[in-house]
């Protein structure tokens, strides 16, 4: 898995860290049962407050989508997948509803909406095959925008 962080964005950084796993366990690069790097390692390896990973695994476990393993660190429930499905279809209804209204408000046609959203699929699904041909691997990666601590 691989997190990407924005410090530019309105989103909290734990946030993201929250939205990110979600999105992982539901396209199942993460799956129930396996371990996620502990705080220090994730911390250090994204550049990132250790009480900011710490805050988005504490909202991970009380939405029962981590569980502890006492003295090995967070692992994924294995009944985190439906959680995590309804999650991501609720983040990018949001997120298409938002658009939506925008180019409504904009003054896009119902048919100019269509094709744009037609081609914009179509590329995003190219892509999406290309990586997933090239990519075999479902090692947990992290990376930062911000090479800077952020104390959330």
């Amino acid at each position: 898995m691989f997190f990407s962080i924005d410090a530019a964005s309105d989103v909290p950084i734990y946030e993201q860290i929250v939205r990110q796993v979600k999105l992982a366990v539901a396209d199942g690069t993460l799956v129930g049962g396996q371990m996620l790097p502990s705080v220090r390692q994730l911390s250090r390896d994204i550049a990132l407050n250790p009480n900011t990973i710490a805050r988005a695994y504490r909202e991970l476990q009380t939405q029962e989508i981590l569980k502890p393993l006492r003295g090995r660190g967070m692992v994924v429930r294995r009944d985190a997948i439906e959680a995590c499905t309804s999650a991501r279809d609720d983040l990018v209804g949001e997120g298409v509803r938002r658009a939506l209204a925008d180019a409504i408000a904009g003054g896009m046609s119902p048919d100019q909406l269509r094709e744009l959203f037609e081609t914009e699929l179509a590329r995003l699904s190219r892509s999406a095959a290309e990586a997933n041909s090239s990519s075999t691997d479902h090692e947990i990666v992290a990376s930062s925008s911000n090479n800077e601590s952020s104390h959330e």
